[in-house]
């Protein structure tokens, strides 16, 4: 499992999830998140970025009470996410450039240790004008979803 984070001029992560098993949401709990994810990367960031406010999806640990505590308690502003909304998400097209540039490797990493090293080679080379192009075509997006009642869009 692997976190990271996007946003206009800025790209986090890679944070990779080691030794998590089976399980809900693959063993990430909220503990895990906040302490692999919030406390070390989130909140520094947040609180030198005092006008953001932070996104992250309906995943079992992302909206778990013990999170929104987490948050809460930190004063932070998070955006209210609503269910089966992957349209809005530009993390998730990025995730899809990542595995677009993972699935040209050559040779494919066939371990976890591997796809661990070929995951952080292709961060590194991914370029902010990327993330920046995905960030401003919310707009767009939103408009899409409102034109398709809610529906699938070509996003």
């Amino acid at each position: 499992m692997i976190w990271a984070a996007i946003g206009l001029n800025h790209l986090t992560g890679p944070i990779v999830f080691r030794n998590i098993g089976p399980g809900h949401g693959n063993g990430v709990t909220a503990q895990r998140y906040i302490n692999q994810v919030l406390r070390p990367v989130v909140l520094p960031y947040i609180h030198q970025h005092n006008h953001l406010v932070f996104q992250h999806d309906n995943a079992r640990a992302h909206s778990a009470r013990e999170t929104a505590n987490f948050l809460q308690q930190h004063n932070n502003r998070v955006l209210p996410w609503p269910a089966l909304s992957l349209d809005m998400n530009p993390i998730e097209h990025f995730w899809d450039h990542i595995q677009r540039e993972l699935n040209n490797m050559q040779p494919r990493p066939d371990t976890a240790p591997q796809l661990e090293h070929s995951i952080r080679q292709v961060w590194r080379n991914v370029h902010q004008a990327i993330v920046n192009r995905l960030i401003h075509s919310m707009p767009a997006r939103c408009q899409a979803v409102v034109d398709a009642h809610g529906g699938h869009t070509r996003y």
